[in-house]
């Protein structure tokens, strides 16, 4: 596993850059979709994600060198994939469209896996690394939403202390985790180290942070809300770097890879429709 000692600096976030700087951003739409949204992205660019039809059901796609292909777990009416690793495993959830059955998956060389937090009925699989570690979260007996860990089918529950629900989204090579919890009605963004330390990370100004992916530099996406609306972000080197899609209503990163390319989602403000994009470091 891959270390990194994490400097004081870089905890304290103080650099805030407006724009979206030296980067480009390209809209992604599945053919013949209503809505498109990516979920993760790897460092050869394949973007996972999901889409809607005429009929509202969730199908998976898989974009492969500009080819688009539909992932659907067999026998099941919905399909969400949410995360891809180095090697192409892809991780996510799927239902029969009625509650309370929600499964997670790894869907690896074809074959798929279910993968389900003990006990829980309702289970979702956001993040894979390259050990194949898998974060997600499930729901209690109560209700109450969790954060998990899973390796080698060791389950490992999350909690950011003192918070009432808690999100797990992505996680890195070196074991750092990120998500978002709730604290007096608030979200937050969160990083759990690989030592199991708990830091927060909020977008400066945000009322609302939500952490959604991380790579071995420990650069991190996410989205935050503000008085002005709701924008993705990129976390580099200790400098937020706002995100928004020309001509989007709100903006939403959801995937990094290890180039610090982010691929999520966006409000299209004409159509009002889900629409994906990936932007790309130049």
């Amino acid at each position: 596993m891959l270390r990194r000692t994490i400097a004081t600096a870089f905890l304290a976030v103080a650099a805030f850059a407006p724009s979206l700087g030296a980067q480009t951003i390209a809209t992604i739409d599945f053919p013949g979709a209503v809505t498109t949204a990516p979920q993760g992205i790897n460092s050869p660019r394949e973007i996972v994600g999901l889409i809607t039809r005429a009929d509202n059901v969730t199908h998976g796609f898989l974009l492969s060198h500009g080819t688009f292909t539909e992932i659907n777990v067999p026998k099941h009416l919905q399909t969400a994939p949410r995360g891809i690793n180095e090697r192409g495993d892809i991780v996510g959830q799927y239902d029969d469209g009625s509650a309370p059955t929600t499964h997670g998956f790894l869907l690896r060389q074809g074959v798929f896996q279910t993968i389900d937090f003990p006990g829980a009925a309702i289970t979702g699989v956001f993040g894979i690394n390259n050990q194949g570690d898998m974060v997600g979260n499930f729901f209690d007996n109560a209700g109450i939403n969790h954060g998990f860990l899973d390796q080698d089918g060791t389950f490992t529950q999350i909690d950011v202390p003192g918070a009432a629900q808690t999100f797990g989204f992505g996680i890195n090579d070196v074991g750092e985790i990120v998500g978002s919890y709730i604290l007096q009605g608030q979200q937050h963004g969160f990083m759990r180290t690989e030592l199991g330390l708990f830091i927060t990370i909020d977008v400066p100004g945000s009322t609302d942070t939500r952490l959604r992916g991380i790579n071995d530099r420990g650069y991190i996406t996410g989205q935050f809300r503000d008085g002005s609306g709701t924008h993705a972000f990129l976390l580099a080197a200790g400098v937020f770097t706002t995100i928004d899609v020309p001509g989007a209503s709100a903006t939403f990163g959801r995937g990094i890879n290890q180039r610090g390319d982010v691929a999520g989602n966006f409000t299209d403000a004409v159509t009002h429709r889900t629409r994906g994009f990936l932007a790309t470091r130049r």
